[in-house]
């Protein structure tokens, strides 16, 4: 049994660096939308980015909890964007707020990528995804607010 999961996690581990590198790949030629949630507020994040040459443009973040420390530290900057609040609890504006996060997410930035630093709550509806602390989902915008789903990349 230890031989057969040693196995696995043998060829796992290369496919999954692999599909980390096409993501990364992606970003360095800017153009995408990165929604990243929250995290330990520790730089990590924004030396991975500066490490592999990622263009950084607007960085939008929600208001609260550690959303503007993890986007300060991560990447210089931080923008608060009321649409990127915590849905957990407040469901009152969830429409309209996804409505303007598919908006956003589905329009090409300009200038390098546009980073969204939000909730997991507000990922999860909005992609299907519910991402870790520090975890980013990386969206392709294809316009008229859509998107397609790029890749994921660990924290």
């Amino acid at each position: 049994m230890r031989i057969l999961l040693l196995a696995v996690l043998v060829l796992v581990a290369p496919a999954a660096a692999l599909a980390d590198d096409t993501v990364w790949e992606l970003l360095r030629g800017g153009a995408q939308v990165v929604l990243m949630r929250h995290t330990i507020t520790t730089p990590g994040v924004g030396a991975a980015f500066r490490q592999r040459s990622i263009p950084v443009g607007r960085v939008l973040s929600s208001p609260w909890c550690r959303c503007l420390e993890t986007s300060r530290l991560a990447f210089g900057k931080a923008e608060p964007w009321t649409p990127l609040s915590n849905l957990f609890d407040n469901r009152a504006n969830e429409a309209e707020q996804l409505s303007a996060l598919r908006e956003i997410a589905g329009r090409r930035p300009t200038g390098g990528n546009l980073v969204l630093v939000t909730h997991g709550s507000v990922v999860q509806p909005l992609t299907g995804i519910q991402p870790a602390p520090g975890e980013m989902v990386v969206l392709t915008p294809d316009g008229a607010s859509r998107f397609r789903v790029a890749g994921r990349l660990a924290p």
